[in-house]
């Protein structure tokens, strides 16, 4: 079996079934599909079973421990060389594997990884969650399959490694956020290869509204700082930019206050207009970076409700990623607890 396909699963029947369904699509044919539901209330078995004549499933149930654990739970279930980790939220084109069979052929490597879009039948959230999640203006593009600013760190939505190197390395490891770039900045650091497949895509969900949104990238602010902690060579400039984001937002509000107040408490006339003015001034970066996030989303989607929730979606995603990464460093770095200690709610759930 050459390739093995690791999914972990928790309350999500209808993502598996999509996924599922492309998998059958395939052009290439050599893999397995392990599913492996962690404690799941509402399980995806019944699914599963519809496609035990299409493709080459297991079905795996246990408790839930986090999608790390789940993984390694499918990798010592599975049989292929190459462990392909995939979120249950992906579509795969019928030329995912075919894709990444012949950047292996080219030149072979130790792990791999591969870029996400939007397919066109996602809802109008989240295109534009997935334009936030990719576009150059929020994230400098390295998540969108373009030119890196760091090297390539393949995320667990979307990431293929082999075997034996899997298994010395331990698979994932327990943390409670960031076990996907913590597992690969080991890959890294124990002197394997690693490398961007670009063809090797995938249409990506990721959350169907804000609230799920703002969640999901507030986790990874803290995961950011439990990374630093174990990795302290981790942290680079660009990851300190959510924050510098979220400060500077948080500074031009409170001038916005500050000049309404002035220009309500001050006398008519040039007090009161420099209090107008103040309040201006401090919304026209903010409209400066809003009217770029609505222009570019707008023209790469060809639509102009889109552009609009791109503005929402960048936002959340600085701003929650920020307010994660200064909880965390509040947590971890000033008052010093541990990761467990200081984040003990099962996320997962």
């Amino acid at each position: 079996m050459k390739y093995a396909i690791i999914v972990p699963v928790y309350n999500r029947p209808d993502e598996v079934a999509e996924l599922l369904e492309s998998l059958t699509l395939q052009t290439f044919k050599d893999f397995e599909v392990i599913i492996v539901e962690d404690g799941s209330q509402n399980p995806c078995e019944a699914v599963c079973k519809q496609y035990e004549k299409l493709l080459d499933i297991k079905y795996f149930i246990k408790e839930n421990s986090g999608p790390g654990q789940s993984r390694n739970y499918g990798a010592a279930h599975s049989m292929g060389e190459y462990l392909l980790i995939l979120d249950s939220d992906v579509v795969l084109p019928a030329g995912y594997l075919a894709a990444i069979e012949k950047e292996l052929r080219r030149e072979p490597v130790d792990a791999f990884g591969g870029p996400d879009c939007a397919h066109d039948s996602f809802t109008d959230t989240q295109k534009a969650i997935s334009y936030s999640m990719t576009s150059f203006f929020t994230t400098g593009g390295i998540r969108g399959g373009k030119k890196k600013l760091d090297k390539f760190y393949p995320r667990s939505f979307n990431m293929g490694i082999r075997r034996d190197v899997y298994e010395r390395l331990g698979g994932f490891s327990k943390m409670r956020f960031g076990e996907d770039i913590d597992f690969s900045i080991r890959i890294f650091k124990a002197g394997y290869t690693c490398r961007l497949f670009p063809e090797a895509w995938v249409w990506h969900k990721r959350r169907t509204d804000f609230r799920k949104f703002w969640r999901q990238v507030y986790n990874s602010g803290i995961a950011r700082i439990n990374l630093y902690k174990k990795y302290p060579e981790s942290l680079k400039f660009v990851h300190l930019l959510p924050m510098l984001f979220t400060v500077g937002c948080t500074l031009l509000a409170l001038l916005f206050i500050l000049g309404i107040v002035l220009f309500f408490i001050l006398p008519a006339g040039m007090m009161q207009a420099r209090g107008l003015a103040l309040s201006l001034l401090a919304l026209l970066p903010l409209l400066i970076y809003a009217f770029l996030i609505f222009a570019d989303a707008t023209s790469k989607n060809a639509s102009a409700k889109i552009g609009l929730l791109s503005i929402g979606a960048a936002f959340i995603q600085l701003t929650g990623y920020g307010c994660g990464f200064i909880e965390a460093w509040w947590k971890r770095c000033i008052e010093g607890k541990d990761e467990f200690n200081a984040y003990e709610s099962n996320f997962y759930k």
